[in-house]
Protein backbone atom coordinates (compact mmCIF):
# COMPACT_ATOMS: atom_id res chain seq x y z
CA UNK A 1 0.00 0.00 0.00
CA UNK A 2 1.35 3.40 -1.10
CA UNK A 3 0.65 6.52 0.25
CA UNK A 4 1.14 10.17 -1.27
CA UNK A 5 2.38 12.98 0.78
CA UNK A 6 1.85 16.73 0.29
CA UNK A 7 5.60 18.66 -0.17
CA UNK A 8 6.13 21.11 2.32
CA UNK A 9 5.77 24.40 1.69
CA UNK A 10 9.82 25.02 1.71
CA UNK A 11 10.09 22.89 -0.83
CA UNK A 12 7.65 23.79 -3.40
CA UNK A 13 8.93 25.80 -6.69
CA UNK A 14 7.36 29.31 -7.16
CA UNK A 15 5.31 29.67 -10.72
CA UNK A 16 6.78 31.97 -13.53
CA UNK A 17 4.90 35.75 -13.56
CA UNK A 18 3.90 34.53 -16.74
CA UNK A 19 2.07 31.54 -15.60
CA UNK A 20 0.64 33.70 -12.46
CA UNK A 21 -0.11 36.07 -15.34
CA UNK A 22 -1.94 33.59 -17.31
CA UNK A 23 -3.88 32.27 -13.93
CA UNK A 24 -4.92 35.30 -12.91
CA UNK A 25 -6.64 35.66 -16.43
CA UNK A 26 -7.65 32.48 -16.85
CA UNK A 27 -9.38 32.73 -13.53
CA UNK A 28 -11.86 36.17 -15.11
CA UNK A 29 -11.89 35.34 -18.54
CA UNK A 30 -11.52 31.58 -19.56
CA UNK A 31 -8.48 32.15 -21.51
CA UNK A 32 -7.42 28.05 -21.28
CA UNK A 33 -10.81 26.68 -22.77
CA UNK A 34 -10.05 28.97 -25.91
CA UNK A 35 -6.98 26.71 -26.17
CA UNK A 36 -8.31 25.05 -29.57
CA UNK A 37 -8.35 27.80 -31.53
CA UNK A 38 -4.68 28.59 -31.56
CA UNK A 39 -4.89 24.83 -33.19
CA UNK A 40 -7.40 26.25 -35.84
CA UNK A 41 -6.13 24.95 -39.33
CA UNK A 42 -6.09 26.92 -41.66
CA UNK A 43 -5.58 26.10 -45.32
CA UNK A 44 -3.07 27.83 -47.90
CA UNK A 45 -3.65 28.94 -51.32
CA UNK A 46 -2.51 32.19 -52.81
CA UNK A 47 -6.44 33.38 -53.20
CA UNK A 48 -7.32 33.47 -49.90
CA UNK A 49 -4.90 36.50 -49.72
CA UNK A 50 -7.23 38.85 -51.09
CA UNK A 51 -9.22 38.56 -47.89
CA UNK A 52 -6.42 39.08 -45.79
CA UNK A 53 -5.27 42.44 -47.75
CA UNK A 54 -8.05 43.32 -47.37
CA UNK A 55 -8.37 43.62 -43.85
CA UNK A 56 -4.59 44.67 -43.26
CA UNK A 57 -5.37 48.06 -45.18
CA UNK A 58 -8.62 48.65 -43.16
CA UNK A 59 -6.42 48.57 -40.11
CA UNK A 60 -3.96 51.16 -42.08
CA UNK A 61 -7.23 53.00 -42.34
CA UNK A 62 -8.05 53.12 -39.42
CA UNK A 63 -4.78 54.34 -37.64
CA UNK A 64 -4.67 56.94 -40.47
CA UNK A 65 -8.01 57.99 -40.32
CA UNK A 66 -7.63 58.57 -35.95
CA UNK A 67 -4.78 61.01 -37.08
CA UNK A 68 -6.26 62.24 -39.55
CA UNK A 69 -9.59 63.69 -37.68
CA UNK A 70 -6.96 65.76 -35.10
CA UNK A 71 -5.99 68.11 -37.82
CA UNK A 72 -9.17 67.96 -40.00
CA UNK A 73 -11.28 70.62 -39.83
CA UNK A 74 -15.31 69.97 -41.13
CA UNK A 75 -16.65 72.92 -41.41
CA UNK A 76 -17.91 74.58 -44.71
CA UNK A 77 -17.72 78.38 -43.42
CA UNK A 78 -15.73 80.49 -45.65
CA UNK A 79 -11.97 82.07 -44.80
CA UNK A 80 -9.28 83.12 -46.79
CA UNK A 81 -6.11 81.10 -47.28
CA UNK A 82 -2.50 82.74 -46.30
CA UNK A 83 -1.00 79.64 -46.19
CA UNK A 84 2.34 78.49 -47.56
CA UNK A 85 0.90 77.29 -51.00
CA UNK A 86 1.10 80.67 -52.89
CA UNK A 87 -1.28 79.73 -56.31
CA UNK A 88 -3.90 79.91 -53.30
CA UNK A 89 -2.90 82.86 -51.12
CA UNK A 90 -6.23 84.88 -50.48
CA UNK A 91 -8.39 82.66 -52.42
CA UNK A 92 -11.98 81.99 -50.42
CA UNK A 93 -12.49 78.46 -49.38
CA UNK A 94 -14.41 76.30 -47.01
CA UNK A 95 -12.29 75.72 -43.66
CA UNK A 96 -12.56 72.18 -44.51
CA UNK A 97 -10.38 72.52 -47.72
CA UNK A 98 -8.15 75.40 -46.11
CA UNK A 99 -7.58 72.25 -43.27
CA UNK A 100 -6.63 69.62 -45.62
CA UNK A 101 -4.17 72.01 -46.95
CA UNK A 102 -2.78 72.82 -44.20
CA UNK A 103 -2.28 68.95 -43.37
CA UNK A 104 -1.02 68.61 -46.40
CA UNK A 105 1.89 71.88 -46.60
CA UNK A 106 1.96 72.60 -42.51
CA UNK A 107 2.03 69.61 -40.80
CA UNK A 108 4.76 67.65 -40.91
CA UNK A 109 4.39 63.74 -42.20
CA UNK A 110 0.84 65.13 -42.80
CA UNK A 111 0.65 64.63 -47.12
CA UNK A 112 2.47 61.04 -46.61
CA UNK A 113 -0.69 60.36 -44.22
CA UNK A 114 -2.76 61.87 -46.58
CA UNK A 115 -1.89 59.62 -49.12
CA UNK A 116 -1.59 57.04 -47.41
CA UNK A 117 -5.26 56.85 -45.89
CA UNK A 118 -6.36 56.86 -49.46
CA UNK A 119 -4.02 54.65 -51.29
CA UNK A 120 -5.41 52.12 -48.21
CA UNK A 121 -8.60 52.82 -49.13
CA UNK A 122 -8.20 52.24 -53.03
CA UNK A 123 -6.57 48.96 -52.17
CA UNK A 124 -9.09 47.83 -49.71
CA UNK A 125 -12.48 48.08 -52.22
CA UNK A 126 -9.88 46.86 -55.32
CA UNK A 127 -8.85 43.66 -52.63
CA UNK A 128 -12.63 43.35 -51.17
CA UNK A 129 -13.88 42.69 -54.95
CA UNK A 130 -11.00 40.44 -55.93
CA UNK A 131 -11.71 38.47 -52.70
CA UNK A 132 -15.77 38.08 -53.32
CA UNK A 133 -15.43 37.15 -56.74
CA UNK A 134 -13.20 34.33 -55.55
CA UNK A 135 -15.34 33.37 -53.27
CA UNK A 136 -18.36 33.31 -56.49
CA UNK A 137 -15.92 31.49 -58.79
CA UNK A 138 -15.53 28.89 -56.39
CA UNK A 139 -18.77 28.51 -54.79
CA UNK A 140 -17.96 28.92 -51.23
CA UNK A 141 -21.06 30.82 -51.07
CA UNK A 142 -22.75 27.62 -50.81
CA UNK A 143 -24.31 26.26 -47.46
CA UNK A 144 -23.51 27.15 -44.57
CA UNK A 145 -21.77 30.24 -45.69
CA UNK A 146 -25.13 31.88 -47.30
CA UNK A 147 -25.24 34.27 -44.33
CA UNK A 148 -21.29 35.02 -44.39
CA UNK A 149 -21.45 35.52 -47.83
CA UNK A 150 -24.31 38.14 -47.08
CA UNK A 151 -22.37 39.76 -44.56
CA UNK A 152 -19.24 40.32 -47.10
CA UNK A 153 -21.10 41.71 -49.55
CA UNK A 154 -22.79 44.23 -47.47
CA UNK A 155 -19.27 45.10 -45.90
CA UNK A 156 -18.12 45.79 -49.38
CA UNK A 157 -20.83 48.41 -50.62
CA UNK A 158 -20.63 50.05 -47.17
CA UNK A 159 -16.85 50.13 -47.86
CA UNK A 160 -17.39 51.65 -51.54
CA UNK A 161 -19.94 54.40 -49.84
CA UNK A 162 -17.03 54.87 -47.22
CA UNK A 163 -14.87 55.54 -49.69
CA UNK A 164 -17.02 58.31 -51.56
CA UNK A 165 -18.05 59.74 -47.98
CA UNK A 166 -14.67 60.48 -47.53
CA UNK A 167 -13.61 61.43 -51.09
CA UNK A 168 -15.93 64.50 -50.52
CA UNK A 169 -14.92 65.86 -47.13
CA UNK A 170 -12.01 68.13 -48.36
CA UNK A 171 -14.48 70.27 -50.39
CA UNK A 172 -12.60 70.46 -53.31
CA UNK A 173 -13.86 71.28 -56.89
CA UNK A 174 -13.36 67.49 -58.33
CA UNK A 175 -15.19 66.39 -54.98
CA UNK A 176 -17.86 68.80 -55.13
CA UNK A 177 -18.37 67.64 -58.57
CA UNK A 178 -19.21 64.31 -57.46
CA UNK A 179 -21.63 65.77 -54.83
CA UNK A 180 -23.08 67.41 -57.32
CA UNK A 181 -23.78 64.31 -59.33
CA UNK A 182 -24.78 62.47 -56.26
CA UNK A 183 -27.48 65.32 -55.55
CA UNK A 184 -28.85 64.91 -58.82
CA UNK A 185 -29.13 61.25 -58.34
CA UNK A 186 -30.98 61.91 -55.62
CA UNK A 187 -32.97 64.37 -56.69
CA UNK A 188 -34.00 61.69 -59.05
CA UNK A 189 -35.67 59.48 -57.07
CA UNK A 190 -39.57 59.31 -57.63
CA UNK A 191 -41.98 61.27 -55.01
CA UNK A 192 -39.08 61.07 -52.07
CA UNK A 193 -36.13 62.60 -53.69
CA UNK A 194 -36.59 65.86 -52.93
CA UNK A 195 -37.30 65.24 -49.43
CA UNK A 196 -34.33 62.66 -49.35
CA UNK A 197 -32.06 66.11 -50.80
CA UNK A 198 -33.56 68.39 -48.31
CA UNK A 199 -32.50 65.74 -45.73
CA UNK A 200 -29.06 64.90 -46.68
CA UNK A 201 -27.66 68.72 -47.63
CA UNK A 202 -29.61 70.73 -45.07
CA UNK A 203 -31.38 72.99 -47.18
CA UNK A 204 -30.22 73.86 -51.07
CA UNK A 205 -27.73 72.79 -52.71
CA UNK A 206 -24.56 72.72 -51.61
CA UNK A 207 -25.84 74.31 -47.88
CA UNK A 208 -23.80 74.62 -45.36
CA UNK A 209 -24.18 71.28 -43.51
CA UNK A 210 -23.07 68.49 -45.85
CA UNK A 211 -19.45 67.95 -44.89
CA UNK A 212 -20.06 68.18 -41.44
CA UNK A 213 -22.74 65.37 -42.08
CA UNK A 214 -20.40 63.38 -44.03
CA UNK A 215 -17.64 63.87 -41.77
CA UNK A 216 -19.64 62.08 -38.69
CA UNK A 217 -20.70 59.26 -41.69
CA UNK A 218 -17.03 58.78 -42.30
CA UNK A 219 -15.84 58.54 -38.86
CA UNK A 220 -18.46 56.97 -36.59
CA UNK A 221 -21.62 55.71 -38.52
CA UNK A 222 -20.05 54.12 -40.93
CA UNK A 223 -16.50 52.39 -39.88
CA UNK A 224 -18.66 50.82 -36.68
CA UNK A 225 -20.86 48.68 -39.05
CA UNK A 226 -17.96 47.60 -40.63
CA UNK A 227 -16.18 46.82 -37.70
CA UNK A 228 -19.11 44.87 -36.35
CA UNK A 229 -19.76 43.32 -39.10
CA UNK A 230 -16.02 42.26 -40.02
CA UNK A 231 -15.98 40.85 -36.99
CA UNK A 232 -19.37 38.85 -37.46
CA UNK A 233 -17.54 38.08 -40.74
CA UNK A 234 -14.48 36.30 -38.80
CA UNK A 235 -16.36 34.74 -36.05
CA UNK A 236 -18.13 32.50 -38.99
CA UNK A 237 -15.31 32.13 -40.77
CA UNK A 238 -13.91 30.10 -37.59
CA UNK A 239 -17.14 28.57 -36.60
CA UNK A 240 -17.65 26.87 -40.18
CA UNK A 241 -14.26 26.20 -40.75
CA UNK A 242 -12.30 27.49 -43.73
CA UNK A 243 -12.74 25.97 -47.13
CA UNK A 244 -10.10 24.12 -49.13
CA UNK A 245 -9.90 23.32 -52.45
CA UNK A 246 -9.42 19.11 -53.96
CA UNK A 247 -6.77 17.08 -53.20
CA UNK A 248 -5.59 13.64 -51.27
CA UNK A 249 -6.61 13.94 -47.95
CA UNK A 250 -9.36 16.86 -47.80
CA UNK A 251 -12.39 15.94 -47.12
CA UNK A 252 -15.88 17.63 -46.40
CA UNK A 253 -15.23 16.82 -42.87
CA UNK A 254 -11.31 18.45 -42.05
CA UNK A 255 -9.12 20.53 -43.13
CA UNK A 256 -5.70 20.19 -44.38
CA UNK A 257 -3.07 23.13 -43.54
CA UNK A 258 -1.30 24.93 -40.86
CA UNK A 259 -2.12 25.52 -37.29
CA UNK A 260 -3.11 29.26 -36.01
CA UNK A 261 -0.81 29.23 -33.83
CA UNK A 262 2.54 29.26 -34.58
CA UNK A 263 2.95 29.04 -38.36
CA UNK A 264 0.09 31.00 -39.61
CA UNK A 265 0.05 33.59 -37.14
CA UNK A 266 3.66 34.39 -38.49
CA UNK A 267 2.36 33.96 -42.14
CA UNK A 268 -0.22 36.63 -41.37
CA UNK A 269 2.08 38.76 -39.13
CA UNK A 270 5.00 38.90 -41.97
CA UNK A 271 2.20 39.40 -44.92
CA UNK A 272 1.11 42.61 -43.29
CA UNK A 273 3.99 44.45 -42.73
CA UNK A 274 4.23 43.29 -46.38
CA UNK A 275 0.82 45.02 -47.01
CA UNK A 276 1.93 48.01 -44.95
CA UNK A 277 5.54 48.37 -46.96
CA UNK A 278 3.24 48.66 -49.95
CA UNK A 279 1.09 50.97 -49.18
CA UNK A 280 3.34 53.22 -47.63
CA UNK A 281 5.80 52.98 -50.54
CA UNK A 282 2.52 53.90 -52.64
CA UNK A 283 1.81 57.10 -50.34
CA UNK A 284 5.73 57.95 -50.76
CA UNK A 285 6.05 57.91 -54.61
CA UNK A 286 3.06 57.77 -56.18
CA UNK A 287 0.60 61.31 -55.93
CA UNK A 288 -3.37 61.09 -55.61
CA UNK A 289 -5.81 63.34 -55.20
CA UNK A 290 -3.66 66.60 -55.00
CA UNK A 291 -6.33 69.13 -53.53
CA UNK A 292 -4.46 71.94 -54.29
CA UNK A 293 -4.47 71.75 -58.51
CA UNK A 294 -8.23 71.61 -58.36
CA UNK A 295 -9.21 74.31 -56.18
CA UNK A 296 -11.81 74.68 -53.82
CA UNK A 297 -15.24 73.87 -54.59
CA UNK A 298 -17.20 76.48 -56.69
CA UNK A 299 -20.67 75.69 -58.20
CA UNK A 300 -20.14 77.52 -61.14
CA UNK A 301 -16.90 75.77 -61.91
CA UNK A 302 -15.95 72.55 -63.28
CA UNK A 303 -12.46 70.60 -63.93
CA UNK A 304 -12.47 69.02 -68.22
CA UNK A 305 -11.53 65.17 -67.73
CA UNK A 306 -12.29 65.09 -64.02
CA UNK A 307 -12.57 61.50 -62.73
CA UNK A 308 -13.98 59.95 -59.67
CA UNK A 309 -12.15 57.29 -57.89
CA UNK A 310 -11.96 53.85 -59.44
CA UNK A 311 -14.53 52.29 -57.59
CA UNK A 312 -17.23 54.75 -58.45
CA UNK A 313 -16.00 54.26 -62.22
CA UNK A 314 -19.03 52.56 -63.33
CA UNK A 315 -21.56 55.15 -61.76
CA UNK A 316 -19.94 57.35 -63.91
CA UNK A 317 -20.16 55.64 -67.19
CA UNK A 318 -23.92 54.62 -66.71
CA UNK A 319 -24.42 58.30 -66.49
CA UNK A 320 -22.68 59.29 -69.42
CA UNK A 321 -23.80 56.58 -71.78
CA UNK A 322 -27.64 56.44 -70.68
CA UNK A 323 -29.77 58.93 -72.88
CA UNK A 324 -31.53 61.73 -71.74
CA UNK A 325 -35.09 60.25 -71.11
CA UNK A 326 -37.54 61.88 -69.15
CA UNK A 327 -41.64 61.87 -69.20
CA UNK A 328 -44.29 63.33 -67.55
CA UNK A 329 -46.76 61.70 -65.21
CA UNK A 330 -50.35 62.60 -65.00
CA UNK A 331 -50.28 66.10 -63.01
CA UNK A 332 -47.19 67.54 -64.08
CA UNK A 333 -44.61 65.14 -62.14
CA UNK A 334 -41.34 64.57 -64.38
CA UNK A 335 -39.48 61.76 -63.82
CA UNK A 336 -35.83 61.72 -65.33
CA UNK A 337 -34.90 58.13 -66.70
CA UNK A 338 -31.59 59.86 -68.03
CA UNK A 339 -30.58 59.72 -64.32
CA UNK A 340 -32.92 57.17 -62.50
CA UNK A 341 -32.04 54.29 -64.79
CA UNK A 342 -28.41 54.11 -64.76
CA UNK A 343 -27.89 55.51 -61.04
CA UNK A 344 -30.33 54.40 -59.28
CA UNK A 345 -32.03 50.90 -60.79
CA UNK A 346 -29.22 49.79 -62.67
CA UNK A 347 -26.64 50.01 -59.94
CA UNK A 348 -29.41 48.46 -57.51
CA UNK A 349 -30.41 45.03 -59.74
CA UNK A 350 -26.41 44.35 -59.82
CA UNK A 351 -26.49 44.34 -56.31
CA UNK A 352 -29.54 42.13 -55.33
CA UNK A 353 -28.19 39.99 -58.52
CA UNK A 354 -25.04 39.25 -56.87
CA UNK A 355 -25.88 38.61 -52.99
CA UNK A 356 -29.04 36.60 -54.25
CA UNK A 357 -26.87 34.37 -56.01
CA UNK A 358 -26.58 31.73 -53.48
CA UNK A 359 -29.63 31.32 -52.51
CA UNK A 360 -30.92 30.93 -56.53
CA UNK A 361 -28.28 28.64 -56.80
CA UNK A 362 -29.67 26.56 -53.81
CA UNK A 363 -33.09 26.70 -55.04
CA UNK A 364 -32.25 25.57 -58.30
CA UNK A 365 -30.25 22.57 -57.56
CA UNK A 366 -32.44 21.66 -54.30
CA UNK A 367 -28.68 21.00 -52.53
CA UNK A 368 -28.90 20.75 -48.74
CA UNK A 369 -25.79 19.59 -48.28
CA UNK A 370 -22.57 21.11 -46.27
CA UNK A 371 -19.95 22.21 -49.09
CA UNK A 372 -16.38 22.73 -47.41
CA UNK A 373 -14.48 21.77 -50.45
CA UNK A 374 -14.44 24.34 -53.80
CA UNK A 375 -15.20 24.64 -56.66
CA UNK A 376 -12.35 25.05 -59.58
CA UNK A 377 -13.84 27.97 -61.89
CA UNK A 378 -13.82 25.82 -64.94
CA UNK A 379 -15.88 22.78 -62.98
CA UNK A 380 -18.62 25.33 -63.25
CA UNK A 381 -18.75 26.74 -66.53
CA UNK A 382 -21.68 28.45 -66.66
CA UNK A 383 -20.91 30.13 -63.03
CA UNK A 384 -17.92 31.34 -64.02
CA UNK A 385 -19.30 32.87 -67.50
CA UNK A 386 -21.68 34.56 -65.58
CA UNK A 387 -19.34 36.02 -63.05
CA UNK A 388 -16.88 37.34 -65.77
CA UNK A 389 -19.49 38.70 -67.77
CA UNK A 390 -20.58 40.53 -65.11
CA UNK A 391 -17.29 42.16 -64.31
CA UNK A 392 -16.93 42.82 -67.94
CA UNK A 393 -20.37 44.89 -67.77
CA UNK A 394 -18.57 46.53 -64.84
CA UNK A 395 -15.91 47.36 -66.96
CA UNK A 396 -17.64 48.53 -70.28
CA UNK A 397 -19.64 51.17 -67.80
CA UNK A 398 -15.65 51.76 -66.02
CA UNK A 399 -14.44 52.68 -69.43
CA UNK A 400 -16.96 54.68 -70.24
CA UNK A 401 -16.51 57.07 -67.64
CA UNK A 402 -13.38 58.02 -69.17
CA UNK A 403 -14.98 58.79 -72.61
CA UNK A 404 -13.78 62.22 -72.39
CA UNK A 405 -10.33 61.50 -71.25
CA UNK A 406 -9.83 58.69 -73.52
CA UNK A 407 -11.14 61.42 -76.67
CA UNK A 408 -8.57 63.52 -75.81
CA UNK A 409 -5.75 60.93 -75.53
CA UNK A 410 -6.76 58.84 -78.61
CA UNK A 411 -7.56 61.74 -80.60
CA UNK A 412 -10.96 59.90 -80.93
CA UNK A 413 -14.57 61.03 -81.38
CA UNK A 414 -16.21 61.22 -77.70
CA UNK A 415 -19.74 60.75 -79.50
CA UNK A 416 -18.00 57.18 -81.20
CA UNK A 417 -16.74 56.47 -77.90
CA UNK A 418 -20.08 56.92 -76.04
CA UNK A 419 -22.04 54.96 -78.74
CA UNK A 420 -19.28 52.27 -78.81
CA UNK A 421 -20.13 51.88 -74.81
CA UNK A 422 -23.86 51.91 -75.12
CA UNK A 423 -23.58 48.74 -78.05
CA UNK A 424 -20.84 47.30 -75.46
CA UNK A 425 -22.98 46.83 -73.04
CA UNK A 426 -25.03 44.31 -74.49
CA UNK A 427 -22.14 43.14 -76.69
CA UNK A 428 -19.25 42.32 -74.70
CA UNK A 429 -21.16 40.83 -72.09
CA UNK A 430 -22.39 38.13 -74.11
CA UNK A 431 -19.68 37.73 -75.74
CA UNK A 432 -17.64 37.27 -72.69
CA UNK A 433 -20.10 34.50 -71.10
CA UNK A 434 -19.70 32.27 -74.39
CA UNK A 435 -15.91 32.35 -74.79
CA UNK A 436 -15.51 32.10 -70.88
CA UNK A 437 -17.89 29.02 -71.18
CA UNK A 438 -16.30 27.65 -74.41
CA UNK A 439 -12.75 28.17 -72.67
CA UNK A 440 -13.97 25.98 -69.53
CA UNK A 441 -15.55 23.12 -71.49
CA UNK A 442 -12.37 23.08 -73.39
CA UNK A 443 -10.08 22.91 -70.10
CA UNK A 444 -12.53 20.07 -68.80
CA UNK A 445 -11.84 18.31 -72.10
CA UNK A 446 -8.03 19.17 -71.78
CA UNK A 447 -8.15 17.71 -68.41
CA UNK A 448 -10.62 14.16 -69.32
CA UNK A 449 -7.66 13.89 -72.04
CA UNK A 450 -5.02 14.20 -69.82
CA UNK A 451 -6.76 11.65 -67.08
CA UNK A 452 -6.83 9.11 -70.32
CA UNK A 453 -3.97 9.57 -72.57
CA UNK A 454 -1.44 11.24 -69.50
CA UNK A 455 0.74 14.29 -70.12
CA UNK A 456 2.85 14.90 -72.65
CA UNK A 457 6.85 14.49 -71.54
CA UNK A 458 8.71 16.16 -74.90
CA UNK A 459 10.18 12.94 -75.55
CA UNK A 460 10.03 11.35 -79.22
CA UNK A 461 10.02 7.41 -79.89
CA UNK A 462 10.63 5.70 -82.82
CA UNK A 463 8.30 2.79 -82.86
CA UNK A 464 9.22 -0.80 -84.66
CA UNK A 465 7.77 -0.32 -88.32
CA UNK A 466 9.50 3.30 -88.04
CA UNK A 467 6.59 5.65 -86.88
CA UNK A 468 7.91 8.83 -84.78
CA UNK A 469 5.24 8.80 -81.59
CA UNK A 470 5.45 11.68 -78.05
CA UNK A 471 5.90 9.20 -75.24
CA UNK A 472 3.16 10.14 -72.43
CA UNK A 473 3.46 9.42 -69.21
CA UNK A 474 1.12 8.89 -66.35
CA UNK A 475 0.01 11.97 -64.14
CA UNK A 476 0.96 12.24 -60.83
CA UNK A 477 -1.31 10.54 -57.94
CA UNK A 478 -2.23 14.18 -56.58
CA UNK A 479 -3.25 15.50 -59.81
CA UNK A 480 -5.18 12.49 -60.92
CA UNK A 481 -6.98 12.47 -57.51
CA UNK A 482 -7.90 16.00 -57.47
CA UNK A 483 -8.95 15.42 -61.56
CA UNK A 484 -11.12 12.55 -60.47
CA UNK A 485 -12.56 14.23 -57.92
CA UNK A 486 -14.48 16.63 -59.47
CA UNK A 487 -18.40 16.78 -58.61
CA UNK A 488 -20.58 16.24 -62.03
CA UNK A 489 -23.85 17.92 -60.82
CA UNK A 490 -27.07 16.98 -62.42
CA UNK A 491 -29.62 18.08 -64.52
CA UNK A 492 -33.23 18.25 -62.53
CA UNK A 493 -35.51 16.03 -64.69
CA UNK A 494 -38.36 17.17 -66.27
CA UNK A 495 -41.39 17.49 -64.37
CA UNK A 496 -44.64 15.41 -65.21
CA UNK A 497 -47.90 17.68 -65.45
CA UNK A 498 -50.22 14.07 -63.68
CA UNK A 499 -48.64 11.40 -61.43
CA UNK A 500 -49.36 8.24 -62.13
CA UNK A 501 -53.10 8.16 -60.93
CA UNK A 502 -53.64 10.83 -63.39
CA UNK A 503 -53.82 13.83 -60.38
CA UNK A 504 -52.25 16.79 -61.50
CA UNK A 505 -49.10 18.30 -60.22
CA UNK A 506 -49.95 21.43 -58.45
CA UNK A 507 -46.17 22.49 -58.55
CA UNK A 508 -45.34 21.73 -62.22
CA UNK A 509 -44.68 25.10 -63.10
CA UNK A 510 -41.85 25.44 -60.10
CA UNK A 511 -40.59 22.36 -61.28
CA UNK A 512 -40.72 23.39 -64.81
CA UNK A 513 -38.65 26.57 -64.09
CA UNK A 514 -35.92 25.15 -61.62
CA UNK A 515 -35.55 22.14 -64.42
CA UNK A 516 -35.03 24.94 -67.37
CA UNK A 517 -32.36 26.49 -64.87
CA UNK A 518 -30.97 23.47 -63.89
CA UNK A 519 -30.34 22.60 -67.78
CA UNK A 520 -28.79 26.20 -68.10
CA UNK A 521 -26.18 25.97 -65.11
CA UNK A 522 -25.41 22.24 -65.61
CA UNK A 523 -25.67 21.23 -68.99
CA UNK A 524 -23.19 20.57 -71.17
CA UNK A 525 -20.78 19.71 -68.67
CA UNK A 526 -17.89 17.35 -69.74
CA UNK A 527 -18.14 14.05 -68.61
CA UNK A 528 -15.13 12.30 -66.52
CA UNK A 529 -13.66 9.20 -67.23
CA UNK A 530 -15.87 5.90 -66.13
CA UNK A 531 -13.97 3.28 -64.06
CA UNK A 532 -13.52 0.99 -67.00
CA UNK A 533 -12.21 3.83 -69.04
CA UNK A 534 -9.23 4.40 -66.55
CA UNK A 535 -8.39 0.56 -66.00
CA UNK A 536 -7.86 0.77 -69.71
CA UNK A 537 -5.49 3.93 -69.82
CA UNK A 538 -3.36 3.27 -66.86
CA UNK A 539 -2.86 -0.41 -68.49
CA UNK A 540 -1.53 1.28 -72.01
CA UNK A 541 0.14 4.62 -69.23
CA UNK A 542 1.49 2.41 -66.71
CA UNK A 543 1.63 -1.38 -67.71
CA UNK A 544 3.85 -2.55 -64.78
CA UNK A 545 1.61 -0.58 -62.01
CA UNK A 546 -2.16 -0.98 -63.35
CA UNK A 547 -4.36 -1.57 -60.11
CA UNK A 548 -7.77 0.63 -60.19
CA UNK A 549 -7.47 4.09 -61.03
CA UNK A 550 -6.22 6.11 -57.83
CA UNK A 551 -8.79 6.88 -55.87
CA UNK A 552 -11.75 5.78 -58.34
CA UNK A 553 -13.52 3.19 -56.25
CA UNK A 554 -13.84 5.87 -53.66
CA UNK A 555 -14.53 8.69 -55.52
CA UNK A 556 -17.53 6.33 -57.45
CA UNK A 557 -18.97 5.27 -53.39
CA UNK A 558 -19.01 8.91 -52.40
CA UNK A 559 -20.86 10.05 -55.55
CA UNK A 560 -23.48 7.31 -55.12
CA UNK A 561 -23.67 8.30 -51.17
CA UNK A 562 -24.27 11.94 -52.31
CA UNK A 563 -27.21 10.97 -54.69
CA UNK A 564 -28.77 8.82 -52.36
CA UNK A 565 -28.90 11.65 -50.03
CA UNK A 566 -30.47 13.86 -52.65
CA UNK A 567 -32.52 11.21 -53.16
CA UNK A 568 -33.93 11.14 -49.07
CA UNK A 569 -33.60 15.20 -49.06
Amino acid sequence: MSTTERAPHSVRTTPAKGERIADWADGRLGIYSLRFLLRKVFPDHWSFMFGEIALYSFIVLILTGAWLTMFFDPSMSETVYHGSYVPLQGIPMSQAYASTLDISYEIRGGLFIRQLHHWSALIMIAALCAHTLRHFLTGSFRKPRELNWLIGFIILVLVTLEGFVGYSLPDDLLSGTGLRIAEGVTLAIPVVGTYLTLFLFGGEYPGTDIIPRFYSIHILLIPGIVLALTAAHLILVFYHKHTQFRGPGRTENNVVGQPLMPHYTAKAGGFFFLVSGVLALLAGIAQINPIWTYGPYRADQISQGSQPDWYMGFLEGALRAMPAWEFVLPGGYTVNMGVLLPAVILPTVMIKVFAAWPFLEAWITGDKREHHLLDRPREQPTRTAFGLAFVSFYLVLFFGGANDVLAEHFHLSLNQITWAVRIGLFAVPALTYIITRRICLGLQRRDRDKLLHGRETGRIKRLPHGEFVEVHERLDRETEYTLLSREMPEILPAPEATDADGVPNPNVREEKRRHLLSRWLFGGQIAKPTREEMRHALEHLDPDHAPSPNGHAALEERDQDRHQNQQVH
